[in-house]
């Protein structure tokens, strides 16, 4: 039986899962500012609904037919969001150019964090995933991991082994809650998990939220990656494996893909077990809690992601 057979389809909307702030709602001298950097007055805001956050996220198109692309956030209304929006430009500003990622071109840090971006002319990638638009994206990600290996001088970033460690925190509420499993899988699933730090750690810049709504794919196949708010310094295969958890899902031989792909083909298959343990107990915790009212289809996303992770180290352990 085909992982695809035995698991629901994504739940969630695809492209339509955030409930954005609109140009219209943005303060007046905000959106003058926002016009005197696009070098022309605004015509209209096409806003970018993909994602689970309500920041402003909007493609301006321009009286002088420019278009830009434009993040914004209220430091004092949306102060978890602003701060998430200046780690981005942070981050952003200090990617080498190697790095297959949309450039920022400019931002401001007042009362409102906001980030102007290169508009790319392109698609996030198709649900259910399509075999090129995976490749496309694991080309990128290996030019990544090239591009970001050490990170980039002065750029301090936490270590995979510190950000990754509160992940292990759900373990007791996931074996009260999911009678539903097999006990004692739980329980080597939470020991595997417990074996991260032994696995996670490198020396590359790790994007750490690789999914398709933060992924584009232009009119030449080519992927490009989006929204770095979170690198972390980790182990160069961990974004590619990320990768695989919606595909293999929807019918792709992720087994094949590892294979052939040379972040993934050389790494202990035990490091693929303990990643997914560990991302298990992280998906199938959140999932719990209640839904924002800004992003309603998080949860059923993350209830999605962990099953399809348990579907996965259960055939990999060989647990019936």
């Amino acid at each position: 039986m085909s992982p695809s057979s035995r698991l629901a389809p994504y739940p969630a909307p695809h492209g339509k899962t955030a409930r954005r702030l609109e140009w219209t709602f943005l303060p007046p001298h905000l959106r003058a500012w926002i016009e005197r950097r696009c070098g022309s007055p605004v015509v209209s805001a096409i806003s970018q609904n993909s994602g689970f956050t309500p920041g402003f996220a909007s493609v301006l198109v321009c009286e002088d037919g420019s278009r830009h692309f434009v993040k914004a956030a209220s430091v004092k209304a949306q102060r978890l969001f602003a701060d998430s929006y200046r780690e981005e430009a942070r981050k952003l500003a200090a990617l080498p150019p190697s790095v297959p990622a949309p450039r920022l071109k400019w931002h401001l840090d007042d009362d409102w964090v906001v980030l102007g971006i290169e508009y790319v002319a392109a698609h996030t990638p198709q649900r259910p995933w399509r075999a090129d638009e995976l490749d496309g994206l694991l080309d990128a990600l290996e030019q990544v991991a090239d591009a970001v290996t050490p990170p980039p001088a002065g750029l301090a970033l936490d270590t995979a082994e510190a950000d990754f460690a509160p992940l292990l925190d759900g373990w007791p509420t996931i074996r009260e809650r999911r009678t539903d499993l097999d006990a004692g899988h739980l329980a080597e699933a939470e020991a595997l998990a417990g074996r991260f730090a032994d696995v996670v750690g490198g020396d590359t810049l790790v994007h750490t939220d690789i999914r398709s709504d933060n992924v584009l794919i232009d009119s030449d196949g080519r992927a490009l990656i989006c929204d770095w708010n979170w690198p972390v310094r980790g182990a160069a295969w961990f974004d590619s494996f990320a990768a695989l958890l919606a595909p293999r899902a929807e019918g792709i031989d992720v087994d094949a893909v590892i294979a052939s792909r040379r972040l993934l083909k050389d790494v202990d298959p035990e490091a693929f077990d303990v990643n997914l343990a560990l991302y298990v107990g992280y998906f199938l915790t959140q999932c719990e809690l209640p839904a924002p009212a800004t992003s309603p289809h998080i949860r059923d996303h993350q209830r999605w992601q962990g099953e399809v992770c348990w579907d996965w180290l259960a055939e990999r352990r060989g647990w019936s």
